[in-house]
C-alpha cells in the first residue's frame, strides 16, 4: 500500500480549516476538496499543546496517522485535503477501533 502524502504547508492547514469540519469523541476532522483537476488524497496531522506533553502529542499523532492509513484508502475523496486533530486526553486513550469508527463517521458527516 502506497503512503498518502502528507500536507506540510500552513497554507494548506489553513485552507483545511476554513472548509468543512467534523468533531467526534476522539478526532476531529477538517476536510476541504480543492478543485484543482489533482485526484490525490492528501493528510496532515496535527495535536495541540492541550492534548498533553510532547509524548502524548506524538502518540495521539502516530495513532492518527495509522487510522487514516488504514481508512483513508476506502472512504476519502478524490481530491480532497483531510486535517486530522488529536483530542484532549480522547486520541490517546480511546480504543484503536472506535478511532477508526469515529474518522469513517466524520468523514460521512462532512462528506454529506
Amino acid at each position: 500500500m502506497s503512503r498518502l502524502p502528507v500536507l506540510k504547508k500552513r497554507r494548506d492547514f489553513i485552507a483545511a480549516s476554513h472548509a468543512r469540519r467534523q468533531g467526534t469523541p476522539g478526532i476531529h476532522l477538517q476536510g476541504r476538496n480543492r478543485d484543482d483537476g489533482d485526484d490525490t488524497v492528501r493528510v496532515g496531522f496535527t495535536c495541540s499543546k492541550k492534548v498533553g506533553n510532547a509524548v502524548a502529542r506524538n502518540r495521539a499523532k502516530r495513532r492518527l496517522r495509522e487510522v487514516a492509513r488504514l481508512t483513508l484508502p476506502q472512504h476519502a475523496r478524490p481530491g480532497w485535503d483531510y486535517v486530522l486533530v488529536g483530542r484532549a486526553e480522547q486520541t490517546a486513550a480511546l480504543p484503536f477501533t472506535q478511532l477508526q469508527s469515529d474518522l469513517i463517521r466524520a468523514l460521512r458527516k462532512v462528506h454529506g
